[in-house]
């Protein structure tokens, strides 16, 4: 037997407890599907792996590659290379992924070079010297110890609470069983509205693993296009490279860096989800003589189990995520601890905030669908991002109109000098100041936009806001399977009917008599007293002075 790739660790046994090595096979190999000959060959390697069964890996012209059909299936593997597939087609079947071959092998295994190799259980018949058998049918005797870092995987590393905490047990793991990492890389795609993939760092010297989020906008730039992570991404298998070897590969421009800070072995590789989402682990040492086959061996096979890990991580950051980005920070939170039935929900004390854009059936008409969508985006950024800046909570998008809350919490209570309170708390006067600081933030927002649709040659926005303050049930109504989460009550109907009378007064922000008795500001004026559609009493509404900017 030939050994192909040995230990290079210094400190291992001389038995290593992970190996590939090679050997002939000498027999005359035959393998038919549907009586149609695959494979003829005299020439046949056996490859032998750690806990793997042995494969055969015939010359491909000892294969009839008329009854192989390329796939774009892709695997890799950290000792031989990536490997691509074919289906295998006879007697009117058809196999898919059932060949695969490393046509580009690593240099430590130049044997595999135009080889190809097949699922034996897939073949019908399988013939050596005229006997039927089957070549891999008996396991490899590797008198090897059980994996290290499985047991890791079961006792440690199941229970981190972030994937922060689990690439540092991880690394730290690495390093005791002495791989000498001096970079872990795990990169993880993300269903976000704004970010692409998230990474999980460390590097040798610096203190604990650092997250970083990549924007969208990194796409567009030259050093993430050009690194290795996206030929993983788009399922073409894994990288290796021999940064301290005589013949210098720098492919990607991260190798040059690895370089210049000693990293002598660079390994990423493919870490699939159980969804098929390909995300990428990388490793780099220092180590003299870089990778050892034992250590990647276990490395290797643990990838599937810490996939899941990650995966149950991933998926509940992207349900915060998306809690937050579609239902508010505030309400996704409450959806999160457990309020999911059609009637759940609590009575709280909140401002209601209303605000549409006006003339918007005309601007639509004018500007058309596409454009017109891009505008209320726009018009959504003034109003909603301000809401949200100033701690608010944006309910609901209704047409052309914000549905937004401040909920009053009693967390400033406790800051309230005595004698202080008016109304009863510090956090209500709280709410409505980070109100009316919201509407004039959506002012500056609206007068910058507006200088823009000036230079677009677009109409301008004309708006309108309207601020309340009382009780409302925020809960789930709706079916039982469609539901949403959302504000119901007399004082939500008021703030609307508040908010639709700012047009009629002509003032952009006015706000109820509940409202002006809770803000305690010096910076509203009365506009009278009016009577509200659907409300018996009349009352006293107020706008901000000085006015940001009357009604056209």
């Amino acid at each position: 037997m030939t050994s192909i790739i040995a230990s290079q660790a210094t400190g291992l046994s001389t038995t290593p407890d992970y190996s590939v090595t090679f050997e002939p096979v000498g027999k005359h190999v035959v393998g038919k599907l549907s009586g149609v000959i695959i494979v003829d060959s005299h020439n046949a390697l056996q490859l032998n792996e750690t806990r793997h069964a042995p494969t055969y890996y015939f010359p491909k012209e000892d294969v009839n590659m008329d009854a192989l059909t390329s796939t774009s299936h892709r695997t890799h593997c950290p000792f031989k290379g990536d490997a691509s597939y074919w289906s295998v087609s006879a007697g009117g079947r058809m196999l898919e992924n059932m060949a695969w071959a490393y046509e580009t092998p690593y240099p430590q295994l130049p044997e595999l070079e135009g080889r190809i190799a097949f699922y034996t259980n897939k073949m019908d018949t399988w013939l050596e010297d005229g006997v039927q058998t089957s070549p891999t049918s008996e396991s490899a005797d590797d008198n090897v110890q059980p994996n290290p870092l499985v047991q890791w995987v079961i006792s440690e590393a199941w229970d981190a609470p972030t994937s922060r905490e689990l690439t540092a047990r991880l690394t730290r793991q690495l390093n005791e069983m002495g791989m000498a990492i001096s970079r872990v890389n795990i990169v993880i795609q993300t269903l976000h509205p704004l970010i692409v993939a998230t990474s999980y760092r460390w590097k040798q010297g610096e203190e604990g693993v650092t997250r970083l989020d990549a924007p969208y906008a990194l796409r567009e730039e030259t050093g993430y296009n050009a690194s290795p992570f996206i030929p993983i991404f788009r399922g073409m298998g894994g990288i290796r490279r021999w940064i301290g070897s005589d013949d210098e590969n720098d492919d990607f421009p991260v190798l040059a860096d690895l370089r210049a800070t000693g990293v002598t072995d660079y390994v990423a590789m493919p870490m699939r989800f159980s969804d098929g989402q390909i995300n990428a682990v990388t490793l780099a040492t220092n180590n003299a003589d870089g990778f050892s086959t034992e250590h990647l061996g276990w490395v290797h096979e643990i990838i599937p189990a810490l996939s899941r890990y990650y995966e149950v991580h991933s998926k509940r950051r992207t349900s915060s995520t998306l809690m937050q980005t579609f239902l508010g920070r505030y309400t996704g939170q409450r959806v999160l601890d457990g309020l999911i039935q059609r009637g759940d929900g609590e009575d709280i004390h909140a401002v209601i905030w209303f605000s549409d854009l006006r003339n918007s059936t005309p601007i639509a008409e004018k500007l058309g669908r596409v454009s017109f969508l891009n505008y209320l985006n726009r018009f959504f950024d003034c109003m909603a991002g301000a809401v949200i800046e100033n701690e608010g909570e944006v309910l609901r998008f209704i047409g052309d109109a914000v549905m937004a809350i401040f909920p009053i919490t009693h967390q400033s209570d406790d800051n309230c000098e005595p004698g202080d309170e008016r109304m009863g708390s510090c956090a209500a006067r709280d709410a409505t100041a980070r109100a009316v600081a919201a509407a004039h933030e959506a002012t500056r927002r609206i007068r910058l936009a507006n200088e823009l649709c000036e230079v677009e040659g677009l109409p301008c926005m004309g708006y309108g806001i309207g601020m309340h303050v009382g009780h409302v049930t925020y809960g789930n109504i709706g079916t039982e399977d469609r539901l949403e989460f959302t504000v119901i009550g007399s004082a939500a109907n008021e703030a609307a009917r508040i908010e639709s009378m700012s047009k009629e007064l002509g003032r952009n922000v006015i706000v109820s008599q509940a409202f002006e008795q809770t803000y305690g500001g010096d910076d509203l004026i009365s506009l009278g007293e009016h009577n509200l559609r659907g409300v018996s009493e009349a009352q006293t509404i107020y706008t901000l002075q000085p006015d940001p900017e009357t009604n056209s």
